[in-house]
């Protein structure tokens, strides 16, 4: 009898391995087909075992069918990318208006080659991405986001969206009303600083149609994932609680947490103690619903205390709340394991001493909490934690910030430190991560940060060349000069050093907060760009991309030497060197307006029309469009020209009117002999920032040149 139930339980366990293997190559295919449906059948995929314990995988030639061979979905698909990188001169897109474009004849696989995984986690997104870039995504959209996280490696996707509607059904059972419930949430745009707990009620209430929406998206997003071997990282109850509960549980231990950006107190946040019985409640209550609707792998990102001060900073305190949300985890889910953000110690790392980070990831179980070391190109918190203490972290790479579209990140800089964490990040160390805040941006240093989870022998110089062909579509000297030029002596600075004065408020003789000076030479990216423009054709969205990425940055670093130059011209009361540079910068903003036209992701109207095709009537899309305006301009709290977007409709419109008005008002000032009035000016711009936010209005530049020609006029013109 034990021989037969033996032989049935093995049975049983194979016939489940071949489900998950035939599985894990249906969804391969799946995706060959909707990426390149015309070259789809020109593949075969097989299924192979892992190597040192490591996902792997292999290309090499069959007849006239390239077999790509890896040991599940997620390495074969980065199997199946490694060679449209490397042979077919193409790269997928993010984007999934934006189409596969395949040579007619495939490359043959003249050599066999196999690469192994450096790291078993590779993780992407960022809680900020849902509401910088994401928060209008439909389906069409998400599934790209993910064939392209598939194709890079990814197996560790964030996924927070749906998470509103669990939280409708828990705090409904807990007593609180409908109207309650939804205007306790912030506006679509906002809800990742509510998730972080940084915000209540902000620009809501959120409509139950979002909700219900948001909830069957989540069910597609997190299926898809799974099908291509991914372990979705979903949330658990880090404490952030209604107001409201407090009337309907008194004796609850519920205080208010710090204060966040300068917002007022009517938006703060209230955090339930771990020791509260209340809070294990609802913790179970959370994590059964949100199984019940998405399923889980047992990760969940969970994140108190975010850029706000925790009601003590007690030592033993943080120890015992660290450990008190891990235990209501674990009684919910025993195979829980706790993922949080590192940024915390670095963006509050006057308060977190080491003593207090030491306390709250010791709390936790070694093993049971991941770290994400967030902004690693610019502050490795595993160097001042002797490896965050022993618990297992993530090296991540951010390189953006509130979505700005400017030219940054210090990618040299981030492959020695990386390789250097690879090499002596301690054995905790287990994956490598990037974590953007927003896409609208080259998405190149992403790609270029997780191919190092893959041990390909491609040495970093090689791979810019190489990226440099694909973009193009085909081999160019120029071009590769162009991007070599950029990635040894114009991308040197962390994201949050460099930006666009022309798209942030005008302030008299200093740019304020916003740091938008630059660390190298700007010849040396006007150099850059002019290589770019040496080319015979450039059709391909990619190159288009880079053309308007450069080009923005460059004709950005000249506005800014004329904001210079004309505040010096006030100064000296020089009247016809002030209309002089305002002249200037008047057609700069005018031309980066046209530049950025040339793709529809590089326009506000794109951003608006999102937001407005999101809802279910007039109404609702009203109320998404001014979430939409309002993110990418004055934000709210202290948080103006945060979220800043050098786009085609912002720059003509948005920023061109804000920009007169500073003129305008300096020329006053100097033809009245006085000095320029800054509170009064800001005071003027406010309002004009705030009407522009609650009105409809889009200009739309129509370029009247292919973007090389354009490209080559505005260099020779501002040369």
């Amino acid at each position: 009898m034990k021989k037969i139930a033996t032989t049935l339980l093995l049975l049983l366990v194979f016939t489940i391995q071949a489900l998950a293997a035939n599985n894990s190559l249906n969804a391969v295919r799946a995706l060959a087909k909707r990426i390149m449906p015309n070259h789809a059948d020109s593949f075969e995929f097989r299924l192979m075992k892992q190597q040192n314990k490591k996902d792997v995988f292999c290309l090499q030639q069959n007849g006239d069918k390239i077999v790509v061979s890896g040991n599940n979905a997620n390495a074969m698909a980065m199997g199946l990318n490694h060679y449209l990188n490397n042979y077919c001169h193409t790269t997928v897109s993010w984007y999934a208006e934006d189409a596969v474009v395949m040579p007619a004849q495939l490359p043959k696989v003249e050599q066999k080659i196999t690469v192994q995984a450096r790291v078993d986690r590779r993780f992407f997104l960022n809680y900020c991405t849902y509401g910088y870039t994401m928060p209008f995504f439909n389906w069409k959209e998400w599934e790209r986001v993910i064939d392209w996280m598939a194709l890079n490696g990814v197996n560790m996707p964030l996924a927070i969206t749906g998470q509103e509607t669990v939280w409708y059904n828990v705090w409904k059972q807990l007593g609180m009303s409908d109207s309650e419930i939804r205007s306790y949430f912030t506006g679509p745009a906002y809800l990742p600083w509510h998730r972080m707990a940084n915000i209540d009620g902000w620009n809501g209430p959120l409509p139950m149609t979002w909700l219900d929406k948001q909830a069957e998206l989540q069910k597609q997003i997190v299926a898809r994932e799974r099908e291509l071997d991914m372990k979705p990282v979903l949330p658990a109850f880090a404490g952030h609680v209604p107001a409201q509960l407090k009337k309907l549980y008194p004796e609850a231990n519920i205080k208010y947490l710090g204060r966040w950006a300068g917002f007022d107190d009517k938006y703060r946040c209230h955090f339930l103690d771990p020791s509260d019985p209340l809070f294990g409640k609802i913790q179970r209550m959370f994590l059964d619903e949100q199984t019940r609707m998405y399923g889980t792998d047992h990760i969940y990102g969970t994140d108190p205390f975010n850029e706000v001060d925790p009601p003590s900073w007690d030592t033993a305190y943080l120890s015992k709340v660290a450990g008190g949300i891990y235990k209501t985890m674990a009684a919910a889910d025993p195979k829980a394991e706790w993922m949080q953000m590192a940024w915390l110690f670095w963006h509050g790392r006057k308060k977190w001493t080491p003593e207090r980070v030491k306390a709250l990831l010791t709390g936790v179980q070694t093993g049971k909490m991941v770290m994400l070391d967030y902004f690693c190109e610019n502050k490795e918190i595993w160097k001042m934690t002797q490896s965050f203490y022993g618990q297992p972290y993530i090296w991540c790479y951010l390189g953006n910030f509130g979505g700005n579209t400017t030219l940054t990140g210090n990618l040299k800089e981030s492959a020695r430190r990386l390789d250097n964490t690879l090499a002596n990040g301690g054995k905790n160390l287990t994956g490598i991560g990037g974590t953007l805040e927003g896409f609208d941006i080259n998405q190149m240093p992403y790609e270029f940060i997780l191919a190092k989870a893959w041990n390909t022998g491609i040495k970093e110089n090689e791979w810019i060349s190489r990226m440099a062909d694909r973009h193009l579509g085909y081999a160019n000297e120029s071009a590769r000069k162009a991007w070599q030029l950029l990635y040894n002596d114009v991308l040197v600075q962390a994201a949050g050093s460099n930006g666009l004065v022309a798209t942030y408020r005008p302030k008299m003789g200093d740019d304020g907060w916003h740091y938008t000076h630059v660390d190298y030479n700007p010849q040396r990216l006007m150099d850059a760009w002019r290589l770019m423009t040496e080319v015979p054709t450039a059709n391909r969205t990619a190159y288009i991309c880079d053309l308007i990425a450069i080009g923005r940055q460059a004709l950005g670093n000249i506005f800014m030497e004329e904001k210079v130059s004309f505040d010096k011209a006030f100064h000296a009361n020089n009247m016809a060197e002030m209309k002089q540079h305002a002249t200037v910068m008047r057609q700069l903003l005018a031309d980066l307006d046209a530049l950025c036209a040339y793709n529809d992701r590089c326009t506000l109207s794109k951003w608006i029309d999102d937001a407005r095709s999101y809802a279910s009537d007039k109404a609702e899309a009203d109320y998404y469009e001014h979430n939409a305006r309002n993110i990418i301009s004055t934000w709210g709290g202290k948080l103006n020209d945060y979220a800043n977007r050098g786009w085609a409709g912002m720059f003509k419109g948005y920023y061109a009117g804000r920009w007169d008005m500073y003129f305008d008002e300096a020329m006053t000032a100097a033809a009245e002999g006085r000095d320029f009035n800054q509170t009064e000016f800001d005071k003027k711009a406010a309002k004009y920032e705030a009407n522009w936010v609650e009105s409809d209005v889009t200009p739309v530049s129509t370029p009247d040149y292919d973007i090389l020609t354009f490209s080559r006029m505005l260099i020779k013109k501002y040369q």
